[in-house]
C-alpha cells in the first residue's frame, strides 16, 4: 500500500527555497515515507522530543542532511507541516520550524474535523 503524503502550502514554499541537492534529498525521503508510511523507522525518521503534539522529523540521507521535514499522520494521510533545519545545525531555526509545523498541522486537523 502506498501512503498519501501531502505538504502544507507553506512547507512547499520552504522546500522550494532549499539548495537543489537538499530538495532532492527531501524528495527521496518523502518517496520512502510514501512507500513505507508510519513504519519508516530510524535513521530515516524520529519523534520530536519537546513537541507539544505528536510530531516526527523526516531525516534525509539517514540523518546526514542539515534539513528536516516535520510531519504527523492525520487520519490516513501523512502531512508535512514545515521544512526546517536540523536541531544541531540551527537550534533556534529548528524550534521555530517545529512550532510552525505544530500550528499548521493543528489548522489542517481543524479543517478536516
Amino acid at each position: 500500500m502506498a501512503w498519501t503524503v501531502l505538504l502544507h502550502p507553506d512547507a512547499v514554499t520552504e522546500l522550494s527555497k532549499l539548495p537543489t541537492r537538499e530538495k532532492v534529498a527531501i524528495d527521496t525521503a518523502l518517496d520512502k515515507l510514501r512507500a513505507i508510511g508510519p513504519a519508516l523507522g530510524y535513521p530515516h525518521t524520529s519523534a520530536i522530543k519537546g513537541a507539544t503534539t505528536p510530531l516526527r522529523e523526516l531525516r534525509p540521507r539517514q540523518g546526514r542532511s542539515p534539513w528536516r521535514a516535520f510531519y504527523r499522520q492525520i487520519s490516513q494521510v501523512l502531512v508535512v507541516g514545515a521544512i526546517g533545519p536540523e536541531a544541531a545545525v540551527d537550534p533556534k531555526g529548528f524550534t521555530r520550524a517545529v512550532r510552525d509545523a505544530e500550528q499548521r498541522l493543528h489548522e489542517v486537523e481543524e479543517d478536516n474535523a
